[in-house]
């Protein structure tokens, strides 16, 4: 059951006293190599020691203090201890660059940071030694070696015993009883795809107001139930997420590496779970692959199943129609066994509610997900209205849209250029420290532009069309929509990563990081038997292979219009990754970057 609070410096104690012995956290001890649980007592304590800490040094209603770390019970011990002492809480992303640490730092004016791993460490302490303001660092893991020159950082279990006093338990308590609604809580700085980064500054009643709306809309929560936390808890989606799973009681699994994840799910088989369409979609190319290699009678098993599936989900339970009965048994066969089989291998067997939000989600993809039970709810929101705007009806939902709108939102379309306009408590007080960008990004009557263009039903469900900053122009002034001809081309399982080029050119092109073993695989296939020992340089610069993969984009954007169409493509030999820079922490492209990192390779595309 979800506890009632108006701000969440009461959340843990409330909780303990209600089920102390309950598991609230589970975490992967890599000691002893195995999770432990973290019952709400011990929860509600580890709170306390860090408020009381944060007491002891002096922090003040409003201070800034930084959490620079991967995901760790810490993070929370720290941000809610921060929350009871009235402080406002800076998340930083953990493969954050010494560059965008130092830019967080100054802007925040923040005097503590807490760093999770040696890599967060050393850039914290590099920035600490070059921008004087930065008083302490606070580190979570005792494996971090600190560096020798280094006097005043010191290690989590330290800094909690700085409060072991009775007079800093009651600066915590009369802190949270002042503490009200209204209090700044996070200044979380969007990781944006272009320019500079704008601190979001969210109030308490900001986020009190999703957790209640949550809570009232969402069917599946509490004790019984377990979400896996890998996602960062940095971004407003995962920090909301657990947020709200605390609020209701619901057990997290927090995952230190989210790279590990598809090693964690079978063990952790969680019912709930955030997620990004990346993942869905490595997924859907997965079962694919395996398909494509598998011998004939099972690939039409797999096809009869897959037919059936979507029949049955989405044109009947979606509907909220009873199936005729030989429907309802075909059905019932095929989610026992192949469905069953796929979500077990994949550790989502026990799954009931799959947020996912962060890009599009094909709808291809979405319609295999929907048609072998796996419970996605596709949802669209952002840092600056506090995560969710709209998510899936349980039923009733239409594929292609981003679901209804959050009951108590007022969500319009600007008739100029189709933006997406909301108001309601969760959107964010200001861009920090930034007046005019703050008045900018509100219309006159108070509602505030998502920078994203869409289309609302007279029923609220909305659509997503595209980021309005994304549209490119080509020199024949024809509009261009990337990302959906991103989406359309990454639906073939030898395109990894791809990069649409095309504004002020006049024509479309597109960098290609291909899955270069399906494409060693492909050429042998076509008798370019020289593949097979090439190196990944070796087969970018290869004609024939350039051929070969011009002739699958071909194929698969058979439906665009002419000047949508990708003419010329560079193949890359690396990835686009975070720590170049080139990706959001949600997988989302950072164009400008890419086209100052891949500038040359895009000139010989346009000569």
């Amino acid at each position: 059951m979800a506890v009632t609070i108006s701000h969440p410096a009461e959340l843990p104690q409330r909780q303990a006293e209600k089920s102390p012995n309950k598991t609230i956290i589970k975490y992967y001890d890599r000691e002893s190599k195995q999770w432990r649980n973290i019952n709400w007592s011990k929860f509600a304590a580890g709170v306390m020691n860090a408020a009381k800490a944060l007491a002891e040094i002096g922090l003040e209603p409003g201070e800034r203090i930084g959490i620079y770390s991967p995901n760790m019970v810490h993070c929370l011990y720290t941000e809610l201890g921060a929350f009871a002492m009235r402080g406002v809480v800076v998340p930083l992303y953990a493969t954050s660059s010494p560059e965008q640490l130092r830019f967080i730092v100054e802007d925040s004016s923040m005097e503590t940071l807490f760093v999770g791993e040696q890599f967060q460490y050393n850039n914290a302490y590099r920035v600490q030694k070059e921008y004087g303001t930065l008083k302490r660092i606070v580190v979570f893991d005792e494996r971090v070696v600190l560096n020798p020159e280094d006097k005043t950082s010191k290690y989590f279990s330290e800094f909690v015993r700085l409060g072991d006093s009775m007079p800093n338990e009651t600066k915590v308590k009369v802190s949270s009883r002042e503490a009200i609604p209204s209090d700044p809580a996070l200044i979380i700085y969007t990781s944006g795809t272009s320019g500079r980064s704008k601190g979001v500054l969210l109030l308490h009643s900001n986020l009190m107001y999703q957790m209640k709306v949550h809570s009232e809309h969402i069917p599946v929560y509490g004790p019984g139930e377990l979400s896996i936390a890998f996602l960062p808890m940095s971004h407003i989606f995962e920090k909301a997420w657990t947020l709200f799973c605390l609020t209701t009681g619901t057990r997290i699994a927090i995952l230190r590496d989210p790279k590990k994840v598809l090693e964690a799910l079978p063990q952790i088989r969680p019912s709930l779970m955030c997620n990004v369409p990346r993942f869905w979609e490595k997924v859907y190319q997965g079962v694919n692959e395996k398909m494509a290699s598998s011998p004939r009678i099972l690939k039409g098993l797999y096809r009869r199943a897959m037919a059936v599936g979507q029949r049955y989900r989405l044109d009947y339970w979606n509907e909220g129609k009873r199936a005729p009965l030989l429907l309802s048994m075909q059905y019932a066969f095929y989610n026992r066994t192949i469905f069953t089989l796929l979500k077990r291998v994949l550790g989502l067997q026990r799954g009931r509610y799959f947020p996912t939000a962060g890009a599009p989600l094909s709808d291809e993809i979405n319609i295999f997900l929907q048609s072998v039970n796996i419970p996605i709810i596709v949802g669209y929101g952002l840092s600056e209205t506090t995560a969710t705007v709209s998510f899936y009806p349980q039923r009733g939902f239409k594929i292609g849209s981003m679901g209804k709108v959050m009951p108590g939102l007022d969500v319009r379309i600007d008739p100029d250029n189709n933006e997406i306009l909301v108001k309601g408590e969760s959107i964010m007080s200001e861009y920090y420290k930034l007046p005019e960008e703050t008045v900018a990004a509100f219309t006159p009557d108070g509602y505030f532009r998502t920078g994203d263009a869409g289309r609302m039903d007279p029923d609220g469900t909305l659509y997503f069309l595209e980021r309005i900053k994304d549209l490119y122009k080509t020199a024949n002034g024809k509009y261009i929509a990337p990302q959906m001809i991103e989406g359309m081309l990454a639906k073939d399982s030898i395109i990894e990563q791809i990069a649409v080029i095309g504004d002020r050119f006049k024509y479309v092109s597109a960098l290609v990081y291909p899955n270069w073993e399906l494409v060693r695989r492909a050429a042998i296939k076509r008798g370019l038997t020289e593949a097979g020992t090439m190196s990944v340089q070796e087969m970018a610069a290869n004609p024939e292979i350039n051929r070969l993969m011009m002739a699958r984009i071909e194929a698969a954007q058979d439906s665009l219009a002419a000047y949508e169409k990708v003419k010329y493509i560079t193949l890359l030999a690396e990835p686009f990754t975070l720590e170049k820079g080139e990706l959001t922490e949600t997988m989302k492209l950072k164009r400008r970057v890419i086209n100052e990192h891949y500038a040359e390779a895009i000139e010989k595309m346009y000569l």
